[in-house]
Parts: C-alpha cells; sequence; structure tokens
C-alpha cells in the first residue's frame, strides 16, 4: 500500500489498514526482507561505446553504498564496441577489481529490434511515434528481465556528463513515486561564462492552455514535445521559478528514479497512446492513472552531453 492509498483512505476503514499494517510489521520481524536501500541502475543504450567510460567515471563518483547497488544494461542495435566495452567493465568491478568497487549484481542484456535510424533523423518528429515505441519496449525488456529484489529502480541515460555524487540520497530523500531533475544541456561557449539550457522537454506540467490543446485531440493523435512543431501550453522544468518541487505530468528518462512499486503493480512505458503519450510521458501518464505521485525538481541539475541539432 502507497502513501496515496494510505491517505485517501474512509476514515472507517482506517482500523482495517492500521490492523493489515501490523501484520507487515510482524511478518517483517520473521522473515529476511530487501535492503530498503538497494537501488537498481538501468540503462538501455545503442551505439554508445564513445560515452561509456564518463558514464562509469559518474557512477564511481556515487556517494552511496556499493554493495546496495545493482546495475543493468540492454544493448540493443549497436554495430560499435558498446557491447565488449560492457564486458570488460563487467570483469573489472565483478571480478578483477577490489571487492569494495563491486556492485551487488552487473548484468548485461541484449535484444536487438533492428530499428534502424540515422542519428540525424534522431530527433525528426516524423519518426518519434515509431522511435519513441521501440525505447518503449527497450526500456519493458530491460527492467523485466533485471528487477529482482531492488526497492528504487533509477533509470540513467548513458550520454549524461554531470550530475551530483549524492545525487541517489539526495532523490529519495523526498520520498516520492517517481521523481526526476531537470535535465540541462550545456551551452557554454568557450571563454564564456556557464550557460545551461534545458534538454529534456519531456518533463512537464499540463496548464489551462494545454488541456484546451489537447480537449481538441482525436483519441488516436499521438503528441511528442518538440518545441519547434507543437506548442503544446505545457509548463516545462525551466519555467518553475524558485520552487523546489512540483508535480509532474511527463517526464523524461534521462535520469529518474523510481519506488520499485510502482513498476511491480503494472506501470509499464506504454508502446500504445496514453492520453496521447507513449514511452516515459505515457509511463507518467500511467503512472498517475494507477494513483502514484509524480514529482520533479526545477533547480536541481544533472547536464546533458551536448547535442548536435
Amino acid at each position: 500500500m502507497h502513501t496515496a492509498d494510505v491517505d485517501s483512505a474512509p476514515a472507517e476503514k482506517l482500523d482495517e489498514i492500521k490492523k493489515i499494517l501490523a501484520k507487515n510489521t510482524e511478518l517483517r520481524e520473521i522473515t529476511s526482507e530487501p535492503d530498503p536501500d538497494s537501488v537498481l541502475i538501468l540503462t538501455p543504450i545503442k551505439d554508445g561505446a564513445e560515452y561509456l567510460d564518463r558514464y562509469f567515471s559518474l557512477i564511481d563518483r556515487l556517494d552511496y553504498p556499493r554493495s546496495s547497488i545493482s546495475i543493468a544494461f540492454l544493448v540493443s542495435d549497436s554495430i560499435d564496441k558498446t557491447q565488449q566495452i560492457l564486458v570488460q567493465k563487467q570483469k573489472q568491478y565483478q571480478q578483477d577489481g577490489p571487492e569494495e568497487q563491486r556492485f551487488n549484481r552487473f548484468e548485461i542484456y541484449r535484444q536487438d529490434f533492428f530499428y534502424i535510424l540515422s542519428h540525424s533523423q534522431r530527433h525528426d518528429f516524423k519518426m518519434q511515434r515509431d522511435r519513441r515505441t521501440v525505447m518503449a519496449r527497450a526500456r519493458n525488456y530491460l527492467w523485466t528481465r533485471a528487477l529482482k529484489d531492488e526497492q528504487w529502480v533509477l533509470w540513467i541515460d548513458g550520454d549524461l556528463e554531470e550530475y551530483p555524487s549524492t545525487i541517489i540520497k539526495d532523490l529519495m530523500a523526498y520520498d516520492k513515486d517517481i521523481i526526476v531533475p531537470a535535465c540541462m544541456e550545456n551551452r557554454t561557449k568557450v571563454d564564456g561564462p556557464i550557460r545551461h539550457t534545458l534538454y529534456d522537454h519531456n518533463a512537464w506540467q499540463e496548464t489551462d492552455a494545454s488541456r484546451k490543446m489537447l480537449a481538441g485531440l482525436k483519441e488516436t493523435d499521438f503528441l511528442a514535445e518538440d518545441t519547434k512543431y507543437i506548442k503544446s501550453g505545457r509548463k516545462y522544468m525551466d519555467k518553475f521559478k524558485n520552487e523546489e518541487i512540483v508535480p509532474l505530468d511527463g517526464i523524461g528518462g534521462t535520469f529518474t528514479l523510481v519506488k520499485s512499486l510502482v513498476h511491480r503493480s503494472g506501470v509499464v512505458f506504454p508502446t500504445w497512446l496514453v492520453e496521447h503519450e507513449v514511452e516515459t510521458e505515457g509511463f507518467a501518464k500511467l503512472a498517475k492513472l494507477n494513483g502514484f505521485g509524480v514529482y520533479g525538481l526545477p533547480s536541481y541539475h544533472v547536464i546533458h552531453v551536448r547535442s548536435e541539432t
């Protein structure tokens, strides 16, 4: 039972709920329960060899018990050395390196979808429904294969440039079902002042204007956030001023912390339209329809590598 269930329970049911929770506590005292701080880091990756050194450098900086971290990758449709590098890293961490450096688990999966898309087409609006549907399939394959008894799932993109070493503890401290930082992009010019702009437009909050836009759509209409083609009226993370935490209606997957209960309750990354969305935005919509909370931290930043488009 998650917090939203308890908070919204009718008063006449509270006594019964307390009895159920008491039995839950009683069982915990006589059984072996999973580590409440255990986290499974999940990264779907395609042709990401050039980013992996930086990826593991950031992981190594994390201020979090290594024994409580499991990590799993899904390699899809790759033709570079992504898979070979991951196998080398697995051996380095789990066999050759010192014991304190070892993850609880380090797993690599391979599932090809044979979805061929050039890098220049990656953000082409016309390609987004097919592309994001394949990404949803990849995410679902990965978490259903890799998740065991971990209590948290952390989705991390393979091509992040920077994030705080305390980020796992920081995000967990909010105790939300789903929470994301703001994903920015480094647009600093040589010898210029530091300039970060919003990278992930998939994290947003509906507004009166966006709800009006949605009301005019057909059930079969697909939406993807692309400010060049669509003026959705949604409020993106960089538009919140002086707000520590805000409820969201859509999220991206660059750095997303999820309570495992959300996935285990049947909330997947939809390949079908959920209120006009698929993949991560559809995941957020589906989570909210199932009573889970979705939140963002507008002033807490992670930095994505600079896009070419």
